[in-house]
């Protein structure tokens, strides 16, 4: 998922656009992007969606800006090396077709990330599903309507698991609501299977997984699902994913990614301790025998 140079984890090709969005805005600073845009003959929508990492840049664009922006040489050559990096192949774009554009960036992230921090509801998290369970919830989706999407989507998330045994790992926290473990998805076999799963998940070093038991009551999540990705950089901010109906959602702004982080922290609170998270999993995995 990462390249590594030197022991360093390199940007994967959205993230590495991403980041270079970020540079350039911060370029840019204080002039308008109007401004700029008209300067070098551009729409100003051209240079939004560059700056947005909703599309990548050429090398002959990026030099035009550079000037423009009166760089550094240091500058150039990061600049330069981040545009290439977002015009390489990741690794899972042979399952482009079978998923939403903006699921480039969530990859991404999550195999950027040093730390993953994850509260569900209803199901258990992509990263800890079992294959058949994964088909199972992938089918019921709302935008599949073959079963070549589903295999390839399916596929797609075992794959994206390989992130828990890079190195190093990144730090894996979980809250899975109670009715998640109870939830037939797939039929009780599947569950069953998906249960002993987590509970060897529960005992990998770098996974912190927790179970918020239904006497829990309400709390500050209710009907939201969200991950935050963290980076280990003061360069790269945090990230919020969360999900609903028609699709994810990504928060950068600082306030929204604290509210999340007290959400979870909230969450966290009110879910059993890791024994007793292993506990609750033994027994739920067997009354399902």
């Amino acid at each position: 998922m990462t390249g590594t140079v030197g022991g360093v984890a390199r940007p994967t090709s959205m993230a590495a656009r991403r980041e270079l969005g970020d540079e350039l805005r911060r370029l840019r600073g204080e002039r308008r992007g109007a401004e700029i845009a008209r300067l070098l003959g551009w729409s100003e929508s051209k240079l939004s969606r560059i700056e947005t990492a909703r599309t990548g840049i050429s090398e002959s664009d990026l030099e035009r800006l550079l000037r423009a922006y009166g760089c550094t040489p240091a500058d150039r050559l990061r600049m330069r090396e981040l545009a290439r990096r977002g015009r390489a192949r990741v690794w899972w774009a042979p399952y482009r077709s079978s998923v939403a554009e903006p699921y480039d960036e969530y990859v991404a992230f999550e195999a950027e990330a040093v730390s993953i921090c994850e509260w569900e509801a209803q199901v258990v998290p992509g990263l800890l599903q079992t294959d058949e369970y994964a088909h199972a919830v992938i089918e019921v989706g709302a935008d599949v309507s073959d079963q070549e999407t589903i295999l390839r989507r399916t596929a797609l998330r075992m794959a994206r698991q390989s992130v828990l045994t890079r190195e190093p790992p990144p730090r894996l926290c979980v809250v899975l609501d109670e009715s998640a473990l109870h939830r037939e998805v797939g039929g009780r076999a599947v569950l069953h299977r998906q249960v002993q799963r987590l509970y060897d998940a529960s005992h990998r070093p770098g996974v912190e997984l927790h179970v918020l038991p239904f006497r829990a009551g309400a709390h500050a999540a209710l009907g939201e699902a969200f991950v935050i990705f963290e980076f280990g950089s003061e360069e790269r901010a945090p990230v919020v994913h969360s999900e609903d109906l028609v699709g994810g959602q990504l928060r950068t702004k600082p306030g929204d990614v604290q509210i999340y982080r007290d959400a979870f922290e909230d969450l966290r609170g009110r879910a059993l301790s890791i024994s007793e998270t292993r506990d609750c999993i033994a027994r739920t995995g067997d009354s399902l025998r």
